[in-house]
């Protein structure tokens, strides 16, 4: 039983080694340099009228690109938006990310609020507080909830 726990060590070395030598984003693509995109169930002309994005992504016009084309298969627009100028690495690090200092996370929120806004109307949130007492549990999903609003994810 002994010598299988050298196993252990060796696997995540070689994991982080591998993770390290592949570029994150395909070859001289940084992080902000990438386009995210959500799909609308909506037709192209409903969503970048006279060639202004919809209202969230309107707010950051001066400093994103936007892309607005049909999606494949005839199943909506694909509405995509990436920053003008590359983001700087240190303020894409997780501790920026947790901070809530990464400006992808405001792209990332601005694209699902006009998702949001082109499809049902009105921008969804959860309610607030998730709990209605202060417990160990509840503070762990507030600092959850909070992060999710920035990332997309949990």
């Amino acid at each position: 039983m002994k010598k299988v726990w050298w196993v252990v060590p060796v696997a995540v070395a070689g994991a982080a080694a591998v993770r390290r030598a592949r570029p994150a984003h395909g070859e001289g693509e940084r992080a902000g340099d990438r386009w995210l995109t959500v799909t609308v169930n909506r037709a192209p002309a409903d969503v970048g009228s006279e060639g202004k994005p919809p209202v969230p992504l309107d707010e950051l016009a001066d400093r994103i690109d936007v892309r607005i084309r049909p999606a494949p298969g005839d199943r909506g627009t694909e509405l995509g938006a990436r920053f003008r100028e590359p983001v700087p690495a240190e303020s894409t690090s997780v501790p920026a990310r947790l901070a809530g200092q990464d400006p992808r996370q405001e792209l990332r929120r601005a694209l699902r609020d006009a998702k949001s806004l082109l499809e049902a109307g009105e921008v969804l949130r959860p309610d607030a507080p998730p709990t209605t007492r202060p417990t160990p549990g509840g503070k762990l999903v507030e600092l959850f909830t909070r992060r999710s609003g920035g990332e997309g994810v949990l």
